[in-house]
C-alpha cells in the first residue's frame, strides 16, 4: 500500500541507491563518533513532541514504543515549534494564545512563558541567532525581535498584507525571506534596519520556504497550486516549477546538501527533490490526509510527519521510502519535533 514510485528511469533508481547508501554512511558515522553506544541505539532522540493546534494541547510521544504517554495543555493554536540556539529550551508558539510557551526538550516538562508575543503562527532565528522573527498569520504583521536565546525584546513590527506563513534566511543573517499567503507574494526584508527590500508575486498560497545550499534559490511551496517555485531571489525571477503533488507545503531536508522533502497536504503524499538539478526523483504515496511538517532521526534512517486533516502521527523508512508506523494524536497535528536530529544543512 505504501510505495515508492520510481519515475525517470534508470538515473533516478542511480539516484536512490545513492540516498540509500547516504543513509548507511550517516548511521555508521554516529557510531564511529561514539563507539560505546550500540549500533540499534546510537545518539537516537527518546521523546517526540507533536503540536494538537486544534486542541491547545502537546502530545508527548516515547519514540521506541511509538505511543503517546502524555497530553500537555499548552496554549491556544500551537502551530510551530523552534529549539533555542544553546538547544536547551524548545519553544513552543501559541498562535491565538498569543505567548510562547517553554519546555525541556527531552523531559516534556514546561519551564516558563514568554507572554505578550502577538500571534506567533510561524518562529524562527536567523542563522547568527542575532534576531528572532514571528509571523503573525492572522494579524498581517511581522515582529522581529533581537534575540539573546529565549530573551526577546521587540525590535519593529512589520504591516505586510496578507497572512504572513513561513521564513527564509540568508545564510549570512542579512535578509530574512517571508511568504505571503493570501496575497500569493513573497517579502524580502532587510534585519538590520528591519525594512521590507520588496515583494515579488508567487504561485498561488505560498507557504513553506527553504533556501538551497549557497543561497543560489529558494524553494517555495505552492499551496493553492501542485508545485515548488524556484526563485532566484537576487533577480526576483521564477527560474522554475517543480510538479510535486496538490497543496505543495512544507521543507524537510535530508541532511546531505541535495535532498529536501516536501510535504504535498492536498495529494497527501511527500515528494523528494534534487536540488542541484531542481527535479523531483520521487513521490511517497498512500498516507494519510494531510502530510504538514517533518523531522528526521539522527541517523538519518526514519522520517517523522504530521497528518494534519488525520489525527496521526506517521514514521517512515526512509531507504524503502514506506510508511511503518501510525500514531494516532490530537486535532489537527502541526509541528513535530525531537532532539538529537538529522543535521539541517
Amino acid at each position: 500500500m505504501y510505495t515508492f514510485i520510481k519515475i525517470r528511469g534508470f538515473r533516478i533508481l542511480a539516484d536512490f541507491a545513492l540516498l540509500s547508501l547516504l543513509v548507511v554512511n550517516q548511521h555508521a558515522f554516529a557510531q564511529a563518533a561514539n563507539p560505546a553506544i550500540p549500533a540499534s541505539s546510537a545518539n537516537q532522540p527518546k521523546l517526540a513532541v507533536i503540536l494538537n493546534s486544534g486542541e491547545a494541547s502537546v502530545s508527548l510521544i516515547d519514540m521506541t514504543t511509538r505511543q503517546v504517554m502524555k497530553t500537555v495543555p499548552v496554549g491556544k493554536e500551537p502551530h510551530h515549534l523552534m529549539i533555542t540556539p544553546d538547544q536547551k529550551t524548545l519553544l513552543i508558539a501559541n498562535a491565538a494564545g498569543n505567548d510562547v510557551v517553554l519546555m525541556n526538550p527531552t523531559t516534556g516538562e514546561l519551564t516558563g512563558k514568554i507572554p505578550n508575543i502577538i500571534d506567533p503562527y510561524q518562529i524562527g532565528y536567523s542563522p547568527n541567532h542575532k534576531w528572532f522573527i514571528a509571523n503573525g498569520n492572522r494579524l498581517d504583521r511581522v515582529d522581529i525581535y533581537a534575540a539573546n536565546g529565549a530573551d526577546l525584546k521587540l525590535a519593529k513590527t512589520v504591516k505586510l498584507a496578507k497572512t504572513p506563513s513561513h521564513i527564509a534566511f540568508t545564510s549570512d543573517s542579512k535578509i530574512a525571506f517571508i511568504t505571503l499567503q493570501d496575497s500569493s507574494e513573497l517579502a524580502a526584508i532587510d534585519l538590520e534596519t528591519q525594512n521590507v527590500l520588496w515583494v515579488m508575486p508567487t504561485g498561488k498560497v505560498p507557504a513553506g520556504l527553504w533556501m538551497t545550499p549557497g543561497d543560489q534559490y529558494l524553494l517555495v511551496g505552492i499551496t493553492g497550486e501542485d508545485y515548488v517555485q524556484v526563485i532566484d531571489w537576487k533577480t526576483r525571477k521564477e527560474v522554475k516549477r517543480i510538479p510535486t503533488g496538490k497543496g505543495a507545503h512544507n521543507f524537510r531536508p535530508l541532511g546531505d546538501k541535495k535532498h529536501v522533502f516536501v510535504s504535498n497536504r492536498i495529494a497527501s503524499t511527500i515528494s523528494l527533490i534534487n536540488m542541484q538539478t531542481l527535479e523531483k526523483v520521487g513521490d511517497i504515496t498512500g498516507l494519510p490526509a494531510g502530510p504538514d511538517d517533518m523531522e528526521i532521526t539522527p541517523d538519518g534512517k526514519t522520517l517523522w510527519v504530521t497528518f494534519r486533516f488525520s489525527k496521526k502521527v506517521g514514521v517512515i523508512d526512509i531507504p524503502s521510502m514506506k510508511l511503518i508506523a501510525v500514531i494516532p494524536v490530537g486535532k489537527s497535528p502541526h509541528g513535530v519535533f525531537f532532539t538529537p536530529r538529522a543535521g539541517w544543512e
